[in-house]
């Protein structure tokens, strides 16, 4: 496929009310897990997830972020993250598809969580250039896929990340890989995960 193939993700959604079953698959909960901990600050200010499904990562990132945006190719999809977030006014939603639909302005995080892999190689490197102008200057870029074979993909997770570290060039912050996940953190300018503050306990030998 050259784009998100809209039909088909469509009818995944419309068919099924969860398609890869994000809320009962160990699998699902624990990447989101280990997805969530690399992030290396408690807050953001704007962030963009792209491919967001039905809601269920963005339902934890609109815990940390000051604005979330979020986007799918699959109006089912918006549908059931804009009920998944109801209320959250922080949060906006929309159907699209990237790299051809990107957002205006600029993030401090953007999560590309297995979607990558759906792109072929042209429309990655677009992906890459989208980042690339939107990312600001102290963002970090969040990628996490599942290892095994995608039918019908020209890509994998390996193929993805490696894309995604040589393209944009930016610093890898963090690595975590299993048989089924791979996990990866970049940020645009190298920085400490906290600031470290003097604290009582510090002078205990």
């Amino acid at each position: 496929m050259t784009r998100l193939d809209a039909q088909a993700f469509e009818q995944l959604h419309a068919e099924h009310a969860d398609p890869w079953q994000y809320h009962t698959r160990w699998y699902e909960k624990r990447k989101r897990a280990l997805t969530l901990a690399m992030l290396t600050r408690e807050r953001y200010r704007r962030a963009f997830e792209p491919g967001c499904s039905i809601g269920v990562l963005s339902a934890e990132l609109a815990l940390r972020c000051d604005a979330l945006c979020l986007q799918d190719v699959s109006d089912s999809a918006v549908t059931r993250a804009r009920k998944a977030l109801e209320g959250q006014t922080h949060v906006s939603i929309t159907c699209g598809a990237v790299p051809d639909q990107w957002p205006a302005g600029q993030f401090d995080l953007i999560v590309v969580s297995e979607m990558g892999y759906y792109l072929n190689p042209e429309a990655l490197e677009t992906l890459c250039e989208r980042i690339d102008a939107a990312l600001s200057r102290d963002g970090e870029l969040l990628a996490c896929h599942w290892r095994h074979p995608i039918d019908g993909s020209r890509l994998n997770a390996q193929s993805v990340h490696q894309t995604l570290g040589s393209r944009l060039n930016y610093a890898h912050h963090g690595h975590y890989e299993d048989s089924d996940t791979l996990i990866d953190l970049w940020q645009r300018t190298a920085s400490p995960v906290v600031s470290r503050r003097k604290d009582a306990h510090d002078d205990i030998p």
